[in-house]
């Protein structure tokens, strides 16, 4: 019996894969930056309390936000040993998650686009370089974060045509001092930026909303994409949200600079399930 989890900072997303039966749970999000060995030992024992005898999972592969360094990682293998004692388990970055899931052990160029953004080359067996990622701050290009700004701030600049204009307007009736009480005032001010991602896509065809999409998905493939060596040779895949419902607009701009687009995810759990299903036999069978 097998564990793999694939965490995000809200939520993680459990597949508990048995002989003949996989079965999904959900938990909070767990990233050792702000959670400790308790906080993720005491939640994963109320999680799976009606689900499994903990004693009989043999194997968990856990893959999270904050999971990059070594330190960080032990955090989250410890508190997992507890709630699973018999278990051997892995810990890894959620940037791995997203290449195994989409490149198996080929190479090719890894993205995430989501509420944020990150991206990697792998090897076919690990991450073999990686574009610095700087955070919602001073990066993010391309994730939800940036586009929902690069919206708001045509918005407010009144660079947006009148029909959008108007139906934005319905989406922020408190207008300027609305969206600076959630940017500067709240705790999670990336999520309400990002959330305008889905005036986006519900507006696509409008030329001037697909201007932004462009801008913004643009400017991740040339800060980010275009920097790995073999870029225009290796498949170039996506893992969230964002690049699933605008994959016709990061096609394009990939077919205009020589590129291939590879597979386009929109959560990589079950593709993680295969993986490790391989693997598994594959060490069986020796």
């Amino acid at each position: 019996m097998i564990l793999i989890a694939d965490s995000g900072s809200t939520k993680t997303d459990w597949k508990l894969v048995k002989p003949n039966q996989t079965k999904s749970v959900t938990t909070i999000g767990f990233n050792p930056v702000y959670h400790s060995v308790s906080r993720i030992s005491g939640e994963m024992s109320k999680a799976f309390v009606d689900e499994v005898e903990n004693s009989k999972v043999k194997s968990v592969y856990f893959y999270g936000s904050g999971c990059q360094e070594t330190s960080r990682q032990l955090i989250v293998s410890t508190a997992l040993a507890k709630v699973f004692p018999n278990a051997n388990i892995q810990v890894q970055h959620d940037l791995m998650a997203a290449a195994r899931a989409t490149c198996g052990h080929q190479a090719g160029i890894v993205c995430i686009l989501g509420t944020g953004s990150n991206s990697c080359q792998f090897n076919g067996q690990e991450i073999s370089d990686q574009v610095t990622n700087l955070g919602y701050m001073l990066g993010d290009e391309g994730s939800g974060i940036y586009l929902g700004r690069l919206l708001l701030s045509a918005f407010f600049y009144r660079e947006l045509p009148p029909i959008l204009t108007e139906a934005l307007s319905e989406w922020i009736p408190g207008g300027r001092a609305e969206v600076l009480d959630k940017v500067y005032g709240s705790e999670a001010p990336q999520a309400y930026i990002a959330s305008f991602t889905k005036f986006l896509f519900e507006h696509k065809d409008h030329h001037h909303i697909r201007q932004i999409l462009e801008q913004g998905l643009s400017d991740f493939v040339r800060r980010h994409i275009m920097k790995y060596e073999g870029h225009q040779q290796l498949p170039i895949h996506f893992i969230g949200s964002v690049a699933f419902y605008f994959q016709d607009v990061l096609n394009a701009i990939l077919t205009s600079q020589g590129m291939q687009a590879g597979h386009f995810l929109r959560h990589p759990i079950n593709h993680l399930v295969e993986f490790h299903l391989e693997n598994e036999q594959k060490l069986a069978d020796k």
